[in-house]
């Protein structure tokens, strides 16, 4: 037997794991799956003849070394920041290994090492990164080798909740981390290129310039900026590019009335609430309004931000229930931004019957013979239930994919790496079709960078 160590049972390792177990039989596969929550890893493994489930604490040395040193390949599913232990044993032991968090500095200081062993370390393979990386450079290898010169590349991708699980007024669940939502875009200005100018857009503005994106079947979307839409222009070739953004999908909406917390302050991160453990959602929202001995909380905001009383964000901010005086935080020195989240999560919160879904969307803008073209492309992933989320889908699937490509040696280049050859994107972008996770492409006029929506 062939033997995997997966190590965290996390979210998205359902998918991951029932792709391996799945071809367990003919590809002689035994998969161990190690969490320092063993029953979460016992839930995933069940009773599959051909897996099992082991305590693994990655802080533990001579247990981690241990399941290192008797796997064939290593996949970690742990937070980012664990990922660099792992990764020195198995080049110590000569393990190849792959995790779909991006390249860390720490990681990247491995890469001599493990091209002088031969050892494939492969990041960045899960949806972003990892799926944006494999289809975007699909298509814009497709035009270089036809002659064309790339002036434009957009790429957006958003977890969101899928359509029939789509019941409140911000069109908006909890799909994902919800720490990271809510700190999203924080620590410096949004950069981009727009028809070769430099342009950033600072935090507290980001979520009002927006662009929007149309899903046949799905309808309409809107996009706001990363913090650094160039940290790939040159791993994707396009140094010569006139237009490179990248951002996150919501529905249309969503970015308007969140901005409301940015304007606030409700977001910040950076300091604690005194008494924050015994103050109602009500206290924490005035604590960010001005003093009045005879105005409400709801009229204080409203007229701070002038927000009418029939504005869709007013109707959006009641549904949270962010006004309710009994409910209580009830977290000790808690920043404003875990003490929002702490809020959201009350609402946002996927129901147990809910499903997710997952949207990427590129735009390619390209040149040839004079004439100027532009190709748009999309996918939508839906889940199936909890468990098979369209997240875990589009995350763990590309990782067991990879896993099993470099178990078999047809992904052999060593180093650190992520999948922007074609010899890593085009069997995995495939066999993702297998699994429903297509892109739709369509020829549309090219109209430059839409510089009305920034």
């Amino acid at each position: 037997m062939r033997n995997i160590l997966i190590i965290g049972s996390g979210k998205s390792t359902s998918s991951l794991l029932r792709y391996l177990l799945d071809k367990s039989d003919n590809e002689n596969l035994f998969i161990t799956v190690g969490d320092l929550n063993v029953n979460s890893a016992k839930k995933l493994v069940g009773n599959h003849q051909n897996a099992k489930a082991i305590t693994l604490d990655v802080f533990d040395e001579k247990s981690r070394i241990e399941a290192i040193k008797n796997a064939d390949i290593v996949v970690s599913m742990l937070p980012a920041r664990f990922h660099i232990e792992v990764a020195k044993d198995c080049i110590l032991y000569n393990k190849h290994m792959v995790t779909a968090s991006y390249v860390s500095p720490e990681m990247q200081i491995l890469d001599k090492e493990a091209k002088s062993k031969g050892l494939v370390l492969m990041n960045e393979i899960g949806v972003d990164p990892g799926i944006d990386h494999m289809s975007a450079m699909q298509v814009l290898d497709r035009i270089r080798d036809d002659g064309g010169e790339v002036v434009l590349f957009e790429s957006f991708t958003g977890g969101l909740v899928a359509p029939e699980s789509d019941n409140n007024l911000w069109n908006y669940k909890f799909t994902w981390n919800p720490r990271n939502v809510v700190v999203a875009g924080q620590g410096s200005a949004a950069k981009f290129l727009q028809e070769g100018t430099y342009k950033y857009i600072p935090y507290n503005r980001l979520f009002r310039r927006t662009e929007f994106l149309d899903i046949e079947g799905f309808g309409r979307f809107e996009a706001y900026a990363n913090r650094d839409s160039l940290k790939y222009q040159t791993i994707y070739g396009l140094n010569k590019v006139k237009t490179l953004y990248r951002g996150t999908i919501r529905r249309v909406g969503f970015s308007r009335a969140w901005h409301i917390f940015v304007s606030l302050g409700m977001t910040d991160d950076s300091y604690t609430i005194d008494d924050s453990e015994n103050m109602s959602y009500r206290d924490f929202i005035n604590a960010f309004l001005p003093y009045s001995p005879s105005d409400s909380v709801e009229l204080k905001l409203r007229h701070a931000l002038k927000i009418d009383q029939d504005d869709i964000v007013w109707d959006k901010l009641i549904e949270l229930d962010i006004f309710n005086a009994k409910k209580r935080v009830k977290l000790k020195k808690a920043t404003p931004a875990k003490i929002l989240q702490k809020i959201l999560m009350d609402s946002w919160t996927l129901a147990e019957e809910d499903k997710d879904m997952v949207v990427m969307y590129h735009k390619f803008g390209y040149k040839k013979a004079e004439k100027y073209y532009q190709i748009d492309a999309n996918m939508v992933a839906l889940g199936e239930d909890q468990t098979y989320t369209a997240m875990a889908k589009t995350v763990g699937l590309p990782v067991a994919i990879a896993t099993l490509a470099i178990l078999n040696g047809t992904i052999t280049s060593p180093g650190v790496q992520i999948p922007t050859t074609k010899e890593i994107y085009e069997p995995i972008l495939k066999e993702l079709e297998t699994f429903g996770i297509t892109f739709h492409e369509k020829e549309v006029p090219y109209l430059g960078y839409n510089a009305l929506n920034y």
